[in-house]
């Protein structure tokens, strides 16, 4: 394998499709308040959440690379990372080379949005470059924060900064889609991390897999998909969403089905990586299902 493409491999590019359905959401909002937004500074948007999550991809292949948990991990289609620096190790040197210089390019489109929009935009970007920076080598060594930190920077930091650097108004729709945001994403992260506990472990990362355990960690996959339709379904209800955001309840049958099976299938690694699979197919049917309820 050429380096390049090891590159591209560690972006994980196959799970990028998330950073734009969030901004999706973002810009839905601004829409709904009926202002929409300039064609440039959407574009911009988008591009920057991209280049934020594939930052943030690579630095985390190049460290798990260089503390060795590369070479302990099972990798499952969707965990345990790409695999592209154990195969390709000359090129670890290129993906950090290209996280960084991603990172750089994130940040310059901040500071035009830092330019146009103020101190708010400072406070965001900030917190996500922060992020990025920081989730593999600290994040990862502390429960709490590393079950919250993923949905914080894919809800709160990317949805409620795209609305920032959109100019649109951070009103209770945004609020409430960026914390269902945070609970789905945060339990998308949390439940993937169940095939890589004792990898992990071994490497000396501290998540709530190892903490509380599998049969644990299988319960609050149930309370964090609970409180996500929750928020969405109160959010309806006291019209801070518009109606047609009813249509994402149309996942809820099969996250039931998903936590129901989870606990049994804890130590079936073939069971696991079908719910594994299910369970991204149903956190981006969801964001896509709330997507266009907003703009109805």
């Amino acid at each position: 394998m050429s380096e390049a493409v090891a590159v591209v491999r560690a972006s994980r590019p196959n799970f990028l499709v998330l950073a734009p359905l969030c901004v999706g959401l973002g810009v839905a909002v601004a829409w709904q308040q009926g202002e929409p937004p300039a064609l440039l500074d959407t574009l911009l948007v988008f591009i920057g959440a991209l280049l934020a999550h594939a930052a943030v991809n690579l630095l985390n292949e190049y460290e798990d690379f260089v503390s060795g948990l590369d070479f302990i991990t099972t990798r499952t289609p969707f965990s345990g990372g790409s695999g592209a620096l154990p195969e390709t190790p000359s090129a670890a040197k290129r993906v950090l080379a290209t996280a960084l210089g991603t990172l750089a390019l994130v940040i310059l489109i901040g500071f035009y949005f830092l330019w146009q929009r103020g101190l708010p935009m400072l406070v965001l970007g900030f917190a996500g470059v922060m992020l990025v920076l920081t989730y593999t080598r600290w994040i990862t060594h502390s429960p709490l924060l590393c079950l919250f930190a993923p949905g914080i920077g894919f809800g709160p930091v990317m949805i409620l900064g795209t609305l920032v650097a959109l100019g649109a108004k951070l009103d209770a729709t945004a609020i409430t889609v960026s914390v269902i945001s945070l609970l789905l994403v945060s339990e998308l992260l949390l439940i993937n991390q169940i095939p890589d506990a004792e990898a992990d472990r071994q490497a000396g990362r501290r998540h709530l897999v190892i903490t509380l355990g599998t049969h644990a960690a299988a319960q609050l996959v149930s309370v964090l998909f609970l409180l996500g339709y929750a928020v969405l379904v109160t959010g309806v209800f006291a019209d801070w969403l518009p109606l047609p955001s009813i249509l994402s309840l149309a996942t809820a049958p099969f996250a039931l089905w998903l936590v129901w099976t989870l606990p049994s299938a804890l130590n079936q690694p073939d069971v696991l990586n079908v719910l594994l699979g299910t369970n991204v197919a149903i956190l981006l049917a969801t964001l896509a299902l709330l997507i266009i309820g907003l703009s109805l």
